[in-house]
């Protein structure tokens, strides 16, 4: 029984593959070859050379005139060539080299064939006559390709050289005349532009790939921002919510003592309170530890009272010790608000000092807390620094963190320069958030 090695198989394998690599190569041709669209040049924002059209067009114009002349002037007087078919033919090499700025396969399918045209209808008057290239018209050929390699991929300029070459090689052995046949130095000028072309294409598309990659980082840095201080507040705010579903639990448990008799169906509807009551306790502690899995914080910390503004005068004397000079002013009559509030009111002012202590170290800061009817009025401004703060090189969550707290408590924050060059940070928050409407509050649960 003929049984096939290992061997065989990738023998056999190996040609399947080359087989099939060269069924490909027709296809191949047509799609790169065979078409008069190209690729964009890859942009990285900042100005390119396709920017710069009108003077490259203008410069381009300039060099192709300078060079059809001259190659005109050889094909006339060492090809025999017809003054008209000389200029027909010259001309067209020559505008194909400004057409290729726009459409590169299409110059170079023009440049070639023209090319191939002189070969077949020249007739060299001297040996030292370089067929099928004159100098000019290898010039224009050159920069056909270079314009070419930086417009299309790698692989489409390298057919463009391979078919070039190989054009030039068949219409110079197939000539009878005497003529200068040293198709090496051309393949050499027209494979170094091809590689330059595509050198410097593949640096631009590399750029461009690089400053993509460095917006989507800092895109995603953002986003992890503000999820994280996302995260913070909700860690903050589930001791106020636990202490609200806590005194619940207490006067469900207590409020059946404090009437003489109370009826069953009280009893029953009590209990029911204090048993929801203790299991949303249940599922914030589930959900905190989720939220602290990843919490870096020491364990005291994670525990500890949430602070308010009756702690203000010793934020503000950490801040003074730290170096910072720092004064604060309260108007109006201080009452107790909220706990959310409190917490939030007294974070902003932390996240403003910070943010003075960091970006405007060795300024005056001052610090105004604003009680008024209806608003809580916060307000945080900076002297200019004389000099510009080193670079903080991590990415802090203040600001968002701030508008992530007014926004939460249907509040404003305004944050920006002031005239005299310092800084501003000024809050509004509501410090009677509206209640949603009782009928609301029951179709979320």
């Amino acid at each position: 029984m003929f049984r096939v090695t290992s061997v065989q198989k990738e023998e056999m394998s190996r040609k399947m593959r080359l087989m099939a690599a060269l069924r490909a190569v027709p296809r191949n041709l047509r799609d790169d070859l065979w078409t008069t669209g190209h690729e964009p040049i890859p942009h990285t924002g900042r100005p390119s050379w396709l920017d710069w059209m009108p003077a490259f067009v203008m410069l381009l114009v300039m060099a192709a005139a300078s060079i059809v002349i001259p190659h005109i002037n050889q094909l006339v007087s060492l090809f025999r060539l017809d003054t008209s078919y000389a200029v027909l033919l010259g001309g067209l090499q020559g505008v194909a080299l400004v057409l290729a700025l726009f459409r590169p396969v299409l110059a170079w399918w023009a440049v070639t064939i023209a090319m191939v045209v002189i070969a077949v209808v020249s007739e060299p008057r001297t040996p030292d006559a370089l067929l099928p290239w004159t100098g000019p018209g290898l010039a224009l050929q050159a920069g056909v390709l270079l314009l070419l390699a930086l417009r299309v991929r790698p692989r489409a300029a390298v057919e463009a050289l391979l078919i070039s070459i190989l054009a030039g090689l068949a219409c110079g052995m197939f000539n009878s005349q005497a003529h200068n046949y040293d198709a090496g130095a051309a393949a050499a000028i027209l494979s170094t532009v091809v590689v330059m072309g595509a050198a410097l294409r593949g640096s631009r598309v590399a750029r461009t790939e690089l400053v993509i990659q460095e917006e989507l980082t800092a895109e995603e840095r953002a986003r992890r921002t503000l999820l994280e201080e996302r995260n913070r507040i909700a860690r903050e705010l589930h001791d106020v919510l636990a202490h609200h579903m806590s005194l619940i639990s207490i006067q469900a448990q207590v409020a059946p003592h404090l009437v003489e008799d109370p009826p069953e169906e009280l009893r029953e509807n009590l209990a029911g309170i204090r048993e929801n009551a203790v299991e949303a306790l249940t599922e914030l502690r589930r959900v905190l530890g989720v939220l602290r899995s990843e919490d870096p914080e020491s364990e005291g910390a994670r525990h500890a009272p949430q602070p308010t503004l009756d702690q203000l005068d010793e934020l503000v004397d950490n801040v003074r010790d730290a170096g910072q000079t720092v004064t604060a002013r309260t108007t109006g009559e201080p009452r107790p608000l909220s706990p959310g509030i409190e917490l939030s009111a007294f974070r902003i002012v932390q996240e403003a000092l910070s943010n003075v202590m960091r970006h405007a170290p060795g300024t005056e800061a001052r610090v105004e807390i604003g009680y008024q009817p209806d608003v809580l009025t916060i307000r945080v401004t900076n002297t200019a620094p004389e000099d510009p703060a080193p670079p903080f090189p991590v990415a802090g969550h203040g600001l968002s963190g701030m508008r992530e707290r007014t926004t939460m408590l249907g509040g404003e924050l305004a944050v920006g320069p002031t005239p005299d060059g310092g800084y501003e940070v000024t809050a509004i928050l509501p410090a009677n958030p509206q209640k949603p409407p009782a009928e609301d509050v029951e179709g979320t649960l």
